[in-house]
Formats: C-alpha cells, structure tokens, sequence
C-alpha cells in the first residue's frame, strides 16, 4: 500500500495547523521543511521538541527531512555545509525520519555541468557517508540549475556514488520545468533508483506548476509503472500552488486540500490504493 505524506510547510507557518490540516485529510505522515518560517535545520533545540511533541499529539510520523542540503553553489565552500549535513542527521533522528532529501548543488549560469562534475561528486560522497554513518537514506531530488536536473545526471550521481544510501527522490514538475518530459525520457534508467516520489506537475510551455494529472508531468503514466513494478513508498505532496521560491513554497490549506484531491482522485481512477 502505498503511503501519503506531504510538505506540510506548504499549509501554513504555523507548525500545529500544519498538523490540523494533513490529519484532518486522513494523512499519517509529513515531510518536515520549516517551522514558524524557520528551516528545519536552523530550528532551536526547544522548538524541534516543540515539533515532536505536535506530531506525537497528532498521531502523526515524519516520512522525510525536507532539508536543504546541497543547495548551494558548487563553488561555495563545502566544509560548513558537510557540518550542516550532520545537523540534519541528528535532526532526522530526533525525529524519527528515516530519509532526508538532499540536491546536488547549483551549477554557475552558462557552465557546462561537466566542468563541475568531479566536485559534484566528491560532496555528494562525503555527504553519503554521514548518512551511512546515520543508518539514514539520503534522496536526491531533481531540481533545475543543480548538477542533478536532468535523468542523466541523476543516473550518474547514483552510479558514481555507488551506496544504497544515496536514492533518487522523483519529482515530475521539476523535470518538466528544465524541458524532461519525466515517463517519456526518464523512467526506464532511473527506475531502479527510486525511493521517493513527490508530487507536483507543471506545464512544459512555462513551467507553471499545477495539482497533479493538470500538467505535462505524465503522473498517472507514471504512477502506473510504479504500480506495475511493485513500488511500496511514499508519495509526498508539493503544490506549490500559490508560489514557488529557492528554499521551498506555499500553497495555503484551500490549495494543499486541492492538491491532495487531484492525486488521491487519479490514485482512486486507477485503483490504487493508499494510506
């Protein structure tokens, strides 16, 4: 069965509302980005017990740390960031998560990718080895201006890296947003990579984000081959409906309430079920 989870962030700053709106959608799980508009990892010791103390009176469990890790440039020093990566490891212990999502570092505007490859790859093997050192998975989400935007190089991070504690996280909108029609050009290689799947979609013409099955980002083909080849994860909702920034994005309860409609409806047309 598969299960739901969600930027909850997404719904509102306020970390107890967050909780109200997903349980209230029958969600058991959340991906934890922000708090009181504060980053999950720039959290104090006492509002992250605040935090574990919401969720365990929501009955509710952290599928992933939405952190930011490995959003910085390729050329920003590297050595505050690996502390911050063993922050967001203690962080998803605290929490319970056994995942964090990760990127792999935005390339200078106009640079070939491949000039910055060698380097992309150093960090993300040091950034997988705290994880390996954690017990926790790291997964890479495709995001556009990062090494990783592309089916590709996301297929070579992974090669390269080689642990099974570097996973993909498959994000549609964002792949149609850089020109990849996701099902079309990338399932096949990078099937056999993927943990995680976030939910959002977007219009190849503008990169507009709309609620999952309305865009060019071929979920319900997508979520057939999964079904298909047995996938058992999370699925975890982005919207993104009312704006879209660097670090994260907003929709409101009204539009996260729309988004989880437009997915769980394509879930129900093709029979799958979910929790």
């Amino acid at each position: 069965m598969w299960t739901l989870s969600g930027f909850s962030d997404e719904i509102s700053p306020d970390f107890t509302e967050q909780c109200e709106v997903v349980t209230g959608l029958g969600m058991t799980h959340v991906e934890v980005r922000s708090a009181w508009d504060v980053n999950i990892l720039d959290l104090s010791a006492e509002q992250l017990d605040k935090v574990k103390k919401t969720l365990s009176a929501y009955g509710l469990k952290v599928s992933s740390i939405g952190s930011p890790i490995g959003k910085i440039g390729i050329t920003d020093d590297f050595a505050p960031h690996l502390e911050r990566m063993k922050h967001a490891a203690e962080v998803a212990r605290l929490l319970e998560a056994p995942y964090i999502r990760i990127f792999s570092f935005f390339i200078p505007a106009g640079d070939d990718p491949a000039v910055h490859r060698a380097e992309v790859i150093e960090r993300m093997r040091a950034l997988t080895r705290v994880a390996e050192e954690a017990d926790l998975v790291l997964l890479h989400e495709n995001e556009k201006e990062i090494y990783g935007d592309v089916p590709s190089r996301c297929l070579d991070l992974i090669r390269s890296v080689g642990s099974p504690y570097l996973r993909l996280a498959w994000d549609p909108a964002n792949f149609v947003q850089v020109g990849v029609r996701p099902y079309t050009d990338g399932y096949a290689q990078l099937r056999p990579h993927v943990e995680y799947v976030q939910i959002k979609d977007a219009f190849l013409s503008d990169g507009t984000v709309v609620p999952a099955g309305q865009g060019d980002g071929e979920v319900a083909e997508t979520i057939r081959a999964l079904r298909h080849d047995g996938f058992d994860g999370f699925f975890s909702l982005e919207p993104h409906l009312a704006g879209g920034h660097t670090t994260g994005g907003f929709s409101g309860p009204d539009l996260f309430r729309t988004a989880h409609s437009a997915f769980t409806g394509l879930l129900k047309t093709e029979e799958i079920e979910f929790a």
